[in-house]
């Protein structure tokens, strides 16, 4: 770029944004997906766990887990020259659930990650979503050590939708947690013809 133009004497492009959530149950990797595919410094709210949290943060299966989010993950991905995304990360424990609210406003959609070791944690999620009718993909971690299922077990398991995309993924890489997001435009923009047609028709 000189100047604000392209070499090429073209206009620079004004990138469309798309806010995403990423949600899931405590300790599923919400933070470590965004750090890996942001392309800025990650914005992080992460604590020390305390005993006083004790009774209420269930570390059982995460026992290495030192940190919690308390508010928000926030980082940006360009997929395209004309195509950014905003990643918020929320938090995931029940006492933090009043500000899933405000994070979900103008989203355009979610990843649902999951640990098929706790696979109930991220219930409470898909059911955020499925009421709002904010449409979500379930990107399920695939942590090192733990059995890895089907993506139709998984399905079935959660009591998914047939719509519902299910794709693995390590939330470690990059290009893997890109194809994540990749997964949930496509399926919000299909979503959003969907239901507009719906409405036409």
């Amino acid at each position: 770029m000189i100047f604000g133009r392209s070499e090429r004497g073209k206009p620079p492009v004004e990138p469309v944004t798309l806010k995403i959530l990423v949600a899931g149950g405590f300790g599923v990797g919400k933070t470590t997906l965004v750090g890996a595919v942001s392309e800025i410094r990650p914005l992080r709210t992460e604590e020390v766990l305390t005993e006083a949290g004790r009774p209420v943060d269930d570390t059982s299966g995460v026992e290495g887990k030192h940190t919690t989010t308390v508010a928000m993950d926030f980082g940006r991905i360009t997929l395209r020259e004309d195509l950014a995304l905003y990643l918020f990360g929320t938090p995931g424990q029940d006492r933090f659930w009043f500000l899933w609210d405000e994070l979900a406003t103008g989203a355009l959609g979610a990843v649902v990650l999951a640990d098929t070791r706790r696979l109930e944690d991220c219930f409470a999620a898909v059911d955020y979503f499925e009421r709002r009718s904010i449409p979500f993909v379930v990107g399920v971690n695939c942590f090192e050590g733990a059995a890895h299922y089907p993506v139709e077990d998984v399905r079935r398991a959660l009591d998914l939708d047939d719509g519902v995309p299910v794709v693995l993924c390590d939330a470690r890489e990059r290009e893997s947690v890109k194809d994540v997001l990749v997964e949930v435009v496509r399926h919000a923009l299909a979503y959003s013809a969907d239901r507009h047609a719906g409405v036409t028709t």
